[in-house]
């Protein structure tokens, strides 16, 4: 079976679907849509697609469409999300699939209505450094007692991650914080029952903080510690330290290394080392399979429920 997907938003993460896709065999890149028409129709010759869109209305209306992957701004993840799920269309949206609980909440409902698959781009827990862990945690030989995060980035101004200027502002909390709250409970396997936030400053002209710090802790007593910052002039990413029973483990992006720094080979996790891939290919093997995939909408709701408490404590 080959699943016919579309690629809409064509910006950093547009592109970076785009060649995962084309790595998967089951996958094929049939349309691509973009606010401007002319972008839209260079991808779509560039990767072979059938064609190019600039309006999402128009696409969903194709009826060799199985599903889409959205990569636009965050704003609009809720509505499109919808839409798709209402055309018929199976869903992967990017993190965060919404800015509000309500909105989340919502397009957990509508995939449970429409019965399509819906899934969220969570990639960390595709990342082969975290399935390794996962899997030591599954076979019972590692317990987490803490996570200890740093989610650094050095944007003072509104840009993204190909250095152009971004419509629209990112946000620490729902999109950079999201991925780790979700990992910290999918890791543990178990409810966040306290969270705690405090930011620093909110920029004069993008009017966010810059600099935030989270703590969590599970039912059992597994607790997180989460900074984040715009700010920072160094080492650029998302560094993960596993503290745990047995040993402990850092996560650089897809490398993996023990607490004395000594890299472990995770080569062999997955098919690729590539998390957007993974990602991806879970997308599509659930549609092939017909079944839930990993990171599916209703996985992930309780990540965003947390993220919701925590932004009522940072404005009240």
């Amino acid at each position: 079976m080959t699943v016919n997907l579309a690629v809409v938003g064509l910006g950093a993460f547009g592109q970076k679907h785009l060649d995962a896709l084309a790595n998967i065999p089951d996958a094929k890149i049939q349309y691509v849509a973009h606010s401007r028409q002319n972008i839209a129709d260079e991808v779509a010759e560039k990767y072979g697609a059938k064609a190019g869109f600039d309006s999402y209305t128009e696409l969903l209306k194709q009826p060799d469409l199985d599903g889409v992957l959205l990569a636009t701004p965050t704003q609009m993840h809720h509505a499109q999300t919808i839409e798709g799920l209402r055309a018929g269309k199976h869903v992967m949206v990017e993190i965060p699939m919404g800015d509000n609980l309500a909105g989340v909440q919502e397009i957990v409902d509508v995939q449970r209505e429409t019965g399509k698959i819906a899934m969220a781009g969570h990639t960390r827990r595709f990342n082969p450094s975290h399935q390794y862990v996962h899997n030591l945690i599954t076979a019972g030989e590692f317990n987490i007692q803490q996570m200890d995060v740093q989610t650094y980035f050095f944007r003072r101004t509104n840009m993204n991650a190909m250095g152009n200027p971004r419509s629209w502002t990112d946000h620490l909390l729902w999109h950079h914080a999201a991925h780790t709250v979700d990992l910290f409970a999918y890791q543990t396997g178990e409810k966040i029952v306290k969270a705690n936030a405090i930011q620093g400053p909110k920029h004069p002209e993008l009017g966010i903080a810059m600099d935030m710090s989270i703590q969590l802790k599970t039912e059992s007593g597994k607790i997180c510690t989460l900074s984040l910052s715009f700010n920072n002039d160094g080492p650029l990413g998302t560094f993960f330290r596993y503290i745990g029973d047995t040993n402990t483990y850092i996560a650089r992006y897809d490398d993996l290394f023990t607490g004395k720094e000594e890299q472990i080979d995770v080569s062999n996790v997955a098919v690729s080392m590539n998390g957007i891939e993974l990602q991806d290919r879970e997308f599509v093997s659930a549609i092939v399979e017909g079944r839930e995939p990993n990171s599916s909408v209703a996985q992930v709701l309780p990540c965003y429920v947390v993220l919701d408490e925590l932004q009522q404590q940072l404005e009240y």
